[in-house]
């Protein structure tokens, strides 16, 4: 089932989730739900908060960036409650957008290599080192289970530069080629 995504100022955007254990109803139902979800709104990415889910589960699938990353073909993972356990490498500049912010993208820092823990499906425990882009991915969608957003991350500056078209977003103003959900009310603060 194709479910809506929230959309910012929606705010359980702004929720630290909560952890999840192997007896969450219906677990598997929601991660297929949530992968139909994503290859319909063309993400590779897509964390719990952003169907309306404040527990700490996301999924990546890279294998649209496979032309430009190699490595990315086949890379398809559930992660369940994931932390970053280590933050190494360089901070790299990468153009990000996000299927909770359709139309906005911004340039964004962070580093290149992340050491990271997390449960799959069946509540292994797994330790595994990530680069690049799926150093990259992994932290975006780990944000949202965290309450932040990419443009959080933006300089004080480009936070000026981009509020107007975030609150214009906020309040319904923006196009989507997927099924959305917006807040009701009018949004005035798009900043956590």
């Amino acid at each position: 089932m194709i479910l809506p995504v929230q959309i910012i100022g929606t705010p359980i955007l702004r929720k630290i989730a909560k952890p999840i254990d192997k007896e969450y109803k219906n677990l598997q139902e929601l991660i297929d739900n949530m992968f139909a979800t994503m290859y319909q709104s063309d993400g590779v990415g897509l964390a719990a908060p952003q169907i309306g889910k404040s527990i700490q589960l996301f999924i990546i699938d890279g294998s649209p960036l496979s032309k430009d990353d190699p490595t990315m073909e086949g890379y398809k993972k559930v992660f369940i409650n994931a932390e970053i356990i280590e933050y190494s490498g360089k901070k790299k500049i990468y153009n990000e957008g996000c299927l909770s912010l359709p139309g906005i993208r911004e340039d964004i820092y962070r580093n290149d290599i992340i050491k990271i823990k997390y449960y799959d499906t069946e509540f292994n425990l797994h330790e595994e080192t990530l680069d690049d882009v799926k150093s990259r991915i992994f932290q975006h969608e780990y944000d949202h289970t965290q309450g932040v957003l990419f443009t959080d991350r933006v300089s004080s500056i480009k936070k000026q530069l981009i509020k107007n078209r975030l609150k214009a977003v906020a309040n319904g103003k923006f196009s989507a080629s997927y099924k959305v959900r917006t807040h009701t009310k009018k949004v005035k603060n798009v900043f956590a």
